[in-house]
C-alpha cells in the first residue's frame, strides 16, 4: 500500500518475465530493467523464490570467480537503482542479514511460476485421460517463451537458469508430443518432430516419438530409418548403443505389432437389472446406452431433493426408447420402494389414451377402490398427488403424444419421479430434463445383432453383418428385425441377408417380421402430419444428400426463407427429421426411404416430384455459380451456364461463400449425381464446373468423380454432346488433380472433339489449356509450349483476361522448364498484373506462385521465397489443401539452395501432411524426393534413403520420368 492524505492507495501488481528477455511490467507501464549486471542481480533474486541471499552469493551469482574489486559496493548500487525503478513498489526488494531478497505480493506474477501450474496441470489432465485439454494446458506453457530464456543476462547464475529452463522447454515439447501422439495427431506431429530431432540430435525420446508417429502415419521403412540415424549419431558423438526402449521400439516396428496403434475406447457395460412388478420386463439382450443410463439414472436418483424430477426421452419410431426408459426404471427400483407405475399413453396411433382413463387405472393400482374414485381429470389428478404425497414413486408414461396428455398425469411432490417417452420433443413440459436419443453405435449394434443372432455366425461373417446392421440405419428396431428373421432361418447366410437389405427399393419390405415392421412405425407418425408438413415429408425425401439446409430446402418445396424453416422444425418435433446443426437437417436413412416410398405414392401428379428436384438442383446451379464469380472473377464460365430461376443464396463476405460451397458439398454433389432426365443433365454438368473447388479440396475428390461419371453416363444416353463434352472436362480436372494424368489426358481429348461439335465456348478453349497443364506433368514441355500458346491467342482474342493471365502462368512454367528463365519470369509478372486488375485474391495467389517458381529457375531463390510466401497466405485463407501443399514443396526446394534444409525438411514434411489425401502418388513422390535431400543434408542419411525408395516406388508406378532422379540420388549414397 502507498500513502495518499492519509488514505492507503492500492498500487499496481508487478509482472515479472524471465523465460525470455528479463522484463518487469507495473500494469501496462514496462519498467527499466538497467544495465546487464543490474539484470542478472534481479534474476538472481527472482529465481530464489523470495529466499535471502548473501552479498557473496549474489557476487557468485553474477560475476563467478572473476568478480570485480569492489563487487560488493557494486552490488549495492544496482539494488540501489533497482528500488528506484520499482518505483512504489520498492519494498518488494528487501535488505537483510547482509543481503537481499526479493518478496513478491500474493497478486504480483512471474511467469516460471506460471509455467510450473500449467505443466502440472497438463501432466494432470493427460493422467485422467483429457487428452484435449492437456495439449492445450501445454501449448498455453509452452507459450510462455518468448525466446532465450534471461537473454542478455550474464553471470553463472543466469546460464545455470538458461540450461534448466532450456532443458524444461524440451521435456515440455516431448510430453505436449506424447499426447498429441495418444490423441491421434502422429501425422500432424511428424514434421515438428523431424525438426525437433535435428535440433536435438541426442534426444532419444524424440527420436522414439517420431518413429512412432512414422509408423502409424504408415510409414514404417522412414520410421525404422530413423532409429538407423539415432544409432548412428549416438555412436560417433557419444561411443553408446541407443537406450533399450528406442531399440524394443525398433523391433516392435519391425514385427508390426498391433499394439502400437491406438487403443480402442472400451465400451461400458449396462447396469444389472432388476425387475419391480408393475414395469414392462426388461430386454435380456439389452446392449449400450451407457451414457444415456447413466444420465438418466443420476436424475431419477436426485428426486429426493426439492423437486420431482420429471426426464423426457424423445426420438424416432424404433429407436429404443421404451427399451432405454424400462431399463433404466428397473436399475432404479432401489430409490422407489413406495412402488413404480407403468403406462402406454398410445401417443403415436391414432386413439391416444386420455388422461382420466390412465388417472383412474393409477388410482387403482394404489388401492383405490372403484367407488372412490372421482370423476373428471382434475379430480383425479388431485387424488392421485395427494396418494403420492411422502412417497418415492415413479411413473413410466410410455409413448406420449404430447405435453398436454402427460401434464395430468405427473407427481406433484419430492420423492417421486416421472419418465417419459415420445417422438416428439416436450420442449413446452416444464422443468423437464430433456434427452434425445439416437441411434446405436455401430459398435453397439453390432453387438445387439450378435446377441440375437449368435456368436458363431456374426463370428464367422463380421463385415457382412456390419453391412446389415449399417443397411438398418443402426435403428434398433430395424436390427431386432433382421436379426429375428435371421435367426429363425437357420440356412441362411449374414451375407445372404445382406445382399437383401442392400436394395434401398425392397429394404423397408425385407424389415419386417410378425407383427412388426419398421415402415409401420413410421406409417404412425405420418399419418398424425397435417397436410402442408406430409407434403414436406415427402418432398425432403427426394433428395439426395447427408442433409440439406433452410434455403435448399426452401426452393425444393417451392415455399419462402420462415415458412420452409418453421415446416422443418415442425418435422424435427414430431422425430421424423433431425436437425443436424443451425439451420441444416436430415434423415434417419430409413426414414428417408419411406419419405421416398410416400412420395412415389402419396405426391400426385409425378411431375410434381421432377419439379421439386428441378428447382433444388437450380438453386445449387444459381449459388454455385455465385460462389465461383466470387472467388474466380473475370472468366467466361458464368455467363455460359444454363438459365437458372431460383434465386441464389446471400453472402455477406467470400469466406461465407466459400463456406456455403464445403457445407452444401454432399447434397450438391448427389443432386447433380441423381440427374436422370434431358432438361436437367446440362445444368447438373454445368454444377460440376462451378463447384470444381471440391475437387480441388481434397475431401469431395471421390464423390466429385462419382458424380461427374453418373451425368457423363445420363449426358450419353441423352445424346447431348454438350452436356458430355463439360462432363469430360470435370472428369479432366478431377483426375488432374488427383495425379492421373494419363485419365485426365483421354477425358480432355473427348472434352476437345465434344466442345467443337456443339459449339461450346468454355471446353472449347479450356480444354486445350488442360492438355498444357498435364503435358507439364508428364514432361513434355515442347507440346505444352504450343497448347499454352494457342490458348494465349484465343483468350486474347476473345478479350478473356482471366484466361490470358492462366495461359501467361502455365506458360512462364513450360519456359522454366525450357531453359528459358527470363522469358518465364517476364510471363509470370504479366500474369500477375492482370490478376491483380481483376480484383481475384485466389487467382492473385496462382500468379505469385508462377513467379515464385519462376524465379527458382532464374536462381533468385529469397525472391521466390517471398512470392511463394505470399501465395501460401491466399491458398491457406482460401483452403486449397492442394496448392498449400504444392507451395510449401516449392519453398522446400528453394530452402535446399539457400542452405536452409533444416526448414526445408520441416516445409516438405508439412506438403506430405497437405497432400495427404489429394493430388495423387506423383506429387507426393516429388515431396517425398526433396524432403530425402533435405533430411540428408541434416545428417539424417537412412531416413533420406527411404524416402527416396518410397518416391522411387511412386515413381515407377506411374511411370514417371521423375524416377530416374532418384535412382540417381540412391546411387549416389549406396554403400
Amino acid at each position: 500500500m502507498a500513502e495518499g492524505k492519509g488514505i492507503p492507495v492500492r498500487t499496481s501488481a508487478l509482472r515479472f518475465a524471465v523465460l525470455g528477455p528479463l522484463r518487469v511490467r507495473s500494469g501496462e507501464t514496462d519498467l527499466p530493467t538497467g544495465s546487464p549486471q543490474q539484470r542478472a542481480l534481479l534474476a538472481a533474486l527472482l529465481l530464489r523464490g523470495g529466499s535471502t541471499a548473501t552479498a557473496q552469493e549474489l557476487v557468485d551469482a553474477i560475476w563467478g570467480e572473476t568478480p570485480p574489486q569492489q563487487a560488493v559496493a557494486a552490488l549495492r548500487t544496482y539494488a540501489s537503482r533497482l528500488r528506484k525503478a520499482l518505483g512504489t513498489r520498492a519494498d518488494v526488494l528487501v535488505s537483510e542479514l547482509g543481503g537481499y531478497a526479493l518478496r513478491r505480493r500474493e497478486d504480483d506474477e512471474l511467469d516460471s511460476d506460471r509455467l510450473a501450474e500449467l505443466a502440472a496441470r497438463a501432466e494432470a489432465a493427460a493422467g485422467a485421460g483429457d487428452l484435449t485439454r492437456a495439449l492445450e494446458l501445454y501449448g498455453a506453457a509452452l507459450e510462455l517463451w518468448d525466446g532465450e530464456t534471461l537473454a542478455g543476462v550474464p553471470g553463472p547464475d543466469a546460464d545455470l537458469h538458461r540450461a534448466r529452463f532450456s532443458e524444461q522447454r524440451v521435456v515440455l515439447l516431448e510430453a505436449r508430443l506424447g499426447v498429441a501422439l495418444q490423441a491421434g495427431l502422429h501425422t500432424e506431429s511428424v514434421s515438428e518432430l523431424t525438426a525437433l530431432t535435428t535440433t536435438y540430435p541426442l534426444r532419444e525420446k524424440l527420436r522414439e516419438l517420431l518413429m512412432l508417429a512414422l509408423y502409424r502415419s504408415g510409414r514404417q521403412a522412414e520410421a525404422l530409418a530413423v532409429y538407423a540415424d539415432a544409432r548412428r549419431v549416438l555412436i560417433d558423438e557419444l561411443g553408446v548403443e541407443p537406450r533399450a526402449e528406442l531399440s524394443e521400439l525398433q523391433q516392435r516396428i519391425l514385427s508390426a505389432d498391433a499394439t502400437l496403434d491406438q487403443p480402442a475406447d472400451v465400451p461400458q457395460g449396462a447396469p444389472a437389472l432388476v425387475r419391480p412388478a408393475q414395469l414392462p420386463a426388461a430386454v435380456p439382450d439389452f446392449t449400450g446406452r451407457a451414457a444415456f443410463v447413466r444420465d438418466l439414472g443420476r436424475e431419477l436418483a436426485a428426486s429426493g431433493g426439492g423437486v420431482m424430477a420429471v426426464s423426457a426421452v424423445a426420438g424416432i419410431g424404433g429407436v429404443g426408447k421404451t427399451t432405454l426408459a424400462v431399463q433404466v426404471a428397473h436399475a432404479a427400483r432401489e430409490h422407489f420402494p413406495d412402488g413404480q407405475l407403468y403406462v402406454d399413453l398410445q401417443g403415436a396411433g391414432a386413439s391416444p389414451s386420455e388422461p382420466e382413463a390412465v388417472l383412474g387405472a393409477f388410482l387403482r393400482a394404489l388401492g383405490v377402490a372403484d367407488s372412490a374414485i372421482p370423476d373428471g381429470v382434475a379430480e383425479r389428478s388431485g387424488l392421485f398427488r395427494s396418494l403420492l404425497d411422502g412417497r418415492r414413486v415413479l411413473t413410466l408414461l410410455d409413448n406420449a403424444r404430447d405435453a398436454a396428455q402427460v401434464r395430468p398425469l405427473l407427481p406433484g411432490t419430492p420423492g417421486c419421479a416421472a419418465l417419459v417417452t415420445s417422438r416428439i420433443r416436450m420442449v413446452d413440459l416444464a422443468g423437464a430434463h430433456l434427452v434425445d436419443l439416437d441411434v446405436m453405435s455401430p459398435e453397439e449394434a453390432l453387438t445387439l445383432f450378435t446377441r440375437i443372432v449368435g456368436q458363431e455366425r456374426v463370428g464367422a461373417e463380421r463385415d457382412a453383418a456390419m453391412d446389415v446392421v449399417g443397411a438398418c440405419g443402426f435403428l434398433p428396431l430395424a436390427i431386432r428385425i433382421a436379426a429375428a428373421r435371421l435367426a429363425a432361418r437357420r440356412t441362411w447366410t449374414v451375407s445372404a441377408l445382406a445382399r437383401k437389405l442392400s436394395d434401398e427399393r425392397r429394404r423397408l419390405d425385407e424389415l419386417q417380421a410378425g407383427d412388426q415392421a419398421v415402415a409401420a412405425t413410421f406409417e404412425l407418425g405420418y399419418g398424425q402430419l397435417e397436410a402442408e408438413q406430409a407434403r414436406a415429408f415427402r418432398l425432403l425425401g427426394l433428395a439426395e444428400g447427408p442433409d440439406i439446409s433452410v434455403a435448399a430446402a426452401a426452393s425444393l418445396l417451392d415455399r419462402d426463407l420462415h415458412t420452409t424453416e418453421d415446416l422443418l422444425e415442425s418435422l424435427v418435433d414430431t422425430s421424423l427429421l433431425e436437425s443436424a446443426a443451425p439451420g441444416r437437417y436430415r434423415f434417419h436413412d430409413l426414414v428417408r426411404l419411406f419419405a421416398r416410398a410416400c412420395a412415389e405414392r402419396d405426391e400426385q401428379p409425378p411431375a410434381e416430384r421432377e419439379a421439386a428436384l428441378a428447382r433444388l438442383l437450380d438453386f445449387y446451379l444459381a449459388t454455385s455459380a455465385k460462389v465461383f464469380a466470387l472467388k474466380r472473377p473475370g472468366g467466361r464460365l458464368v455467363e455460359n451456364l444454363e438459365t437458372t430461376y431460383q434465386p441464389a443464396a446471400e453472402f455477406d463476405s467470400d469466406e461465407q461463400a466459400q463456406d456455403w460451397l464445403f457445407a452444401e458439398a454432399g447434397g450438391l454433389l448427389s443432386a447433380a449425381q441423381s440427374v436422370d432426365t434431358s432438361q436437367r443433365v446440362r445444368s447438373a454438368a454445368d454444377l460440376l464446373l462451378v463447384a470444381r473447388g471440391l475437387a480441388e479440396s481434397g475431401a469431395y475428390s471421390r464423390q466429385f468423380v462419382v458424380a461427374c461419371e453418373a451425368v457423363l453416363e445420363v449426358a450419353r444416353r441423352r445424346d447431348d454432346p454438350h452436356a458430355q463434352g463439360r462432363a469430360h472436362f470435370a472428369l479432366t480436372l478431377a483426375h488432374s488433380l488427383a495425379g492421373r494424368f494419363e485419365m485426365a489426358d483421354e477425358h480432355a481429348q473427348h472434352a476437345m472433339l465434344l466442345g467443337v461439335a456443339a459449339e461450346d465456348p468454355v471446353v472449347r478453349t479450356q480444354a486445350p489449356t488442360e492438355r498444357g497443364i498435364i503435358a507439364i506433368y508428364r514432361g513434355n514441355f515442347q507440346a505444352a509450349e504450343t497448347y499454352h500458346t494457342e490458348s494465349l491467342t484465343a483468350f486474347r482474342e476473345e478479350g478473356n483476361r482471366a484466361g490470358e493471365a492462366s495461359a501467361l502462368s502455365n506458360l512462364s512454367r513450360v519456359l522454366g522448364s525450357l531453359g528459358r528463365p527470363d522469358a518465364a519470369v517476364e510471363a509470370a509478372r504479366k500474369a500477375l498484373s492482370i490478376y491483380r486488375g481483376l480484383g481475384s485474391e485466389l487467382r492473385l495467389a496462382n500468379g505469385h506462385y508462377a513467379l515464385g517458381m519462376a524465379l527458382g529457375k532464374r536462381g533468385s531463390h529469397r525472391e521466390a521465397l517471398r512470392e511463394l510466401s505470399l501465395a501460401l497466405g491466399i491458398f491457406e485463407n482460401h483452403r486449397q489443401p492442394l496448392w498449400v501443399g504444392m507451395t510449401l514443396l516449392r519453398q522446400a526446394e528453394a530452402l535446399l539452395e539457400t542452405g536452409g534444409a533444416a526448414e526445408a525438411a520441416m516445409k516438405a514434411e508439412d506438403a506430405l501432411t497437405q497432400l495427404r489425401d489429394i493430388g495423387g502418388d506423383w506429387r507426393r513422390a516429388l515431396v517425398l524426393t526433396v524432403l530425402g535431400r533435405a533430411l540428408d543434408s541434416t545428417n539424417h542419411p537412412d531416413r533420406a534413403r527411404a524416402c527416396w525408395e518410397h518416391a522411387l516406388k511412386l515413381f515407377e508406378e506411374t511411370s514417371s520420368a521423375e524416377a530416374e532422379e532418384v535412382r540417381n540420388l540412391l546411387s549416389a549414397t549406396s554403400v
